[in-house]
């Protein structure tokens, strides 16, 4: 067994921790500044984490616009990457100036919000219109602060292209959803054929 302890290094040629964390859905984050100038960003670190209220969240290395923005305005809009959109997604994860349009440099389509004021990816076909429940900044096993802000928000709004729905199903191969594995450049997406099905036991039988 390959051991190491994360604090004084993996040794690695890369760090191996978020390709066994993985891959991991992404986190395709709309927000705008309280001007009303829209950001569009992707993060890896992207999961639900509740059912009633449906709350999903991301984290930030760092304070970006994307956690200034939606700390300002208390709202912003997940929008689900998959495979046709995946160079567009990429195109967003460039390091602009504060203002300047993702959704423009990556040629995609601002779509009005229902209940938030922040844009959805139009061409995307699944979006969460979300508003803050809590921004926290996370800390070390000791206390300590680190650089890295997690975001959660309650989803109070979805739009699901109903080409995805038989009989009412929602089908997650169908949509080709991307998925972030390790290193700088790999990415997965998913296929019925790898599917499989496990019924949860019951624990009052046996």
């Amino acid at each position: 067994m390959y051991f190491y302890q994360p604090s004084q290094g993996h040794g690695l040629p890369h760090d191996p921790l978020n390709a066994i964390i993985g891959p991991r859905p992404i986190g395709w984050i709309a927000s705008q500044d309280a001007q009303g100038k829209a950001n569009l960003a992707p993060y890896s670190f992207f999961n639900c984490f509740n059912y009633r209220p449906p709350i999903i969240g991301f984290a930030s290395s760092g304070w970006k616009d994307s956690v200034r923005n939606i700390v300002e305005t208390k709202e912003f809009v997940w929008n689900l990457t998959t495979l046709p959109l995946a160079r567009q997604m990429n195109e967003t994860s460039a390091t602009l100036p504060h203002g300047e349009n993702e959704f423009l440099r990556a040629g995609l389509t601002p779509a009005a919000s229902r209940l938030v004021s922040v844009p959805r990816v139009a061409e995307s076909p699944v979006n969460f219109e979300c508003r803050l429940s809590q921004c926290i900044q996370l800390t070390g096993a000791d206390g300590t602060a680190v650089d890295t802000w997690l975001v959660l928000g309650e989803v109070i709004a979805v739009h699901i292209d109903e080409s995805l729905l038989e009989d009412g199903i929602y089908q997650t191969a169908k949509a080709q959803p991307v998925l972030r594995a390790g290193g700088p450049s790999a990415y997965y997406s998913i296929d019925e054929a790898h599917r499989f099905d496990l019924i949860r036991p019951d624990a009052r039988q046996g």
